[in-house]
C-alpha cells in the first residue's frame, strides 16, 4: 500500500492511496470462509456450501466492503500520524469505472485544511459593556404590583376606573360564550366611558374590536386564538357578573415577611434597595448575553479566516441528511459560514488559553448549578452524598452532558472576554438600555 499527500493550495489537498491485492486478499478469504459456514443456499446444507459458489455469489461484494474498510482505517491513521488539521472529513474523488479485480487500485480523497489565523483582542472601537440600574419608576411600579398582588378584593356596587370586572362575553355569530375577569384600565377609552357606572346584571352591546386596548387582552378574555381575535368583526353582548375593587396591601412588616422572608426587610427603604438589587441581577444575564453577542460579532468581523469554501460546499452536499443540489449546498454554506468561523475562533481561544472543560470541571459546575437552583426555589441543600447522587443522575444523560458542557464553555468564554477585552463601561437605566441595545 502506498499513501501520499498532494497539496493543491493552502486550503485543500488530496490524499492518494494505492491498494494492492495482498493488502486485502486475506481479509476477503477469511470473510468468505465464514460465509461457507453460515450461508443458506437452496440445495446445500448449512456449513457445506462449496467455496466456489460462495465466491461467485458473494465474492465481489465482500471484496468491495473490505477495501472500503481498509481505506477508512488507513485514512484515519494517516491523518492522525501526519497531524493533518482538517475540516469535515475526506471526500472520495469518484471514479466512473473501478476495476475491482486489478492488481492495484488507486483512490483519491479530497481534504480541506483548518486555516491559520490571528485573533485581535483589542478592537479599535471599544465594545460597550452596559451596566443597567433600576430607576425609581421601575422600583415604585414593582412595589405597587406587590401591594396589588398581596391585597384583597372588595365587592363594589358599580364599575369605576379602578374596578376589576367579571363579565360574560356572548357572540352567537362567532360561537363565543365565555366569562372572564379584566381590569377597567385595559379597556379602550370610548368603551370605558360606556361601562362606567354599570351594575351587576347590566349588559351592553359593542363591536368586538372596540373593547380592549390590546389584542392579546381580547384573545384572553374571549378565550380564542390571537389570530382569530384580531379578525373578529361582529357585535358582542357584555353582561356584568361581578364588580370588585382591589384594596392595596399595607407596606408593613407582615407584607415584607411574606415577600422577602422573615425579617429580611424591615422598612420601605430596605424594600426599595432589595428590589433594586434583584432588578440588577435580572438585568445582568441579559446584559452579559448582549456583551457576549457583540464580542462574538466583533471577532467574526475582525478575524480574517480563509475557509476552504469549495471543499466545504462539496462536503455539506455529500453529508446532508437529505439529498440536495450543489446550489442548495452553497446556500447552506453561506448561512453557516459565520458559525463555522466562530467555532474555529472559539476553539483556538480555548486551546491557547487552557479553557478546556474536563470531567471534574463539569461535575463541579453541575453541583453548583443544582445547589443554586435549590436555593432559588427555597429548598434546603441536602447532604453532600445526596447532591452527588443527583449529579450522577444528571451526568448519566448524554444530552445533559452536552448541554452542560456548552453552558460551562460559554461561561468560561464570557469570563475570558471580560478579562481580556477593554470594554467601555456605560451605566444606563433599563429604558435607556433597551433603546440603545435594541434600536427599532
Amino acid at each position: 500500500m502506498k499513501i501520499s499527500l498532494n497539496n493543491k493550495n493552502k486550503l485543500s489537498g488530496t490524499i492518494s492511496i494505492e491498494i494492492y491485492k495482498k493488502d486485502y486478499e486475506q481479509n476477503v478469504n477469511d470473510v468468505l470462509k465464514r460465509y461457507t459456514k453460515t450461508a443458506s443456499i437452496p440445495g446445500f446444507r448449512k456449513g457445506f456450501v462449496p467455496m466456489g459458489l460462495i465466491k461467485k455469489q458473494y465474492g465481489n461484494a465482500v471484496k468491495v466492503d473490505e477495501i472500503n474498510k481498509l481505506l477508512d482505517s488507513e485514512l484515519k491513521k494517516y491523518i492522525q500520524e501526519e497531524k493533518l488539521d482538517i475540516l469535515g472529513g475526506p471526500i472520495p474523488v469518484v471514479e466512473k469505472d473501478i476495476d475491482w479485480n486489478a492488481e492495484s487500485i488507486n483512490f483519491d480523497f479530497e481534504i480541506g485544511y483548518t486555516p491559520e489565523f490571528k485573533i485581535n483582542l483589542k478592537p479599535k472601537k471599544p465594545i460597550i459593556k452596559y451596566e443597567v440600574k433600576a430607576d425609581k419608576k421601575m422600583v415604585d411600579s414593582q412595589i405597587k404590583n406587590i401591594q396589588s398582588q398581596y391585597g384583597k378584593l372588595v365587592s363594589n356596587s358599580k364599575v369605576e376606573k379602578s374596578s376589576e370586572v367579571t363579565a360574560n362575553f356572548i357572540s352567537e355569530s362567532d360561537e363565543i360564550n365565555n366569562s372572564s375577569m379584566f381590569k377597567s384600565e385595559s379597556l379602550k377609552p370610548a368603551f370605558l366611558k360606556k361601562i362606567l357606572g354599570l351594575k351587576v346584571g347590566d349588559e351592553l352591546r359593542e363591536n368586538s374590536l372596540s373593547i380592549f386596548k390590546e389584542d392579546y387582552e381580547l384573545s384572553r378574555n374571549l378565550k380564542v386564538e390571537l389570530d382569530r381575535a384580531k379578525k373578529l368583526k361582529n357585535d358582542m353582548v357584555i353582561k356584568i357578573e361581578e364588580i370588585n375593587e382591589r384594596v392595596m396591601a399595607e407596606l408593613d412588616q407582615d407584607l415584607f415577611d411574606k415577600v422577602f422572608g422573615k425579617n429580611s426587610v424591615k422598612n420601605v427603604t430596605e424594600m426599595k434597595n432589595k428590589l433594586s438589587e434583584d432588578f440588577v441581577k435580572q438585568f445582568r444575564s441579559q446584559v452579559d448575553q448582549k456583551l457576549m453577542n457583540d464580542t462574538i460579532e466583533y471577532l467574526i468581523d475582525s478575524t480574517k479566516i480563509n475557509l476552504p469554501s469549495e471543499f466545504l460546499i462539496k462536503w455539506m452536499k455529500l453529508n446532508s441528511k437529505n439529498k440536495i443540489t450543489a446550489e442548495e449546498a452553497k446556500s447552506e454554506y453561506e448561512k453557516s459560514e459565520k458559525g463555522m468561523k466562530y467555532q474555529l475562533i472559539e476553539s483556538k481561544i480555548i486551546i491557547d488559553n487552557n479553557l478546556q472543560v474536563n470531567f471534574e470541571d463539569l461535575k463541579s459546575f453541575t453541583k453548583d448549578l443544582i445547589k443554586n437552583q435549590m436555593l432559588q426555589y427555597g429548598q434546603s441543600i441536602p447532604e453532600e452524598k445526596e447532591v452527588e447522587a443527583i449529579v450522577a443522575r444528571v451526568m448519566s444523560n448524554k444530552d445533559e452532558i452536552k448541554r452542560l458542557t456548552e453552558q460551562l464553555t460559554s461561561t468560561r468564554m464570557l469570563n475570558f472576554f471580560k478579562e481580556k477585552f477593554n470594554y467601555k463601561l456605560k451605566k444606563v437605566s433599563y429604558d435607556e438600555y433597551i433603546k440603545e441595545a435594541y434600536p427599532s
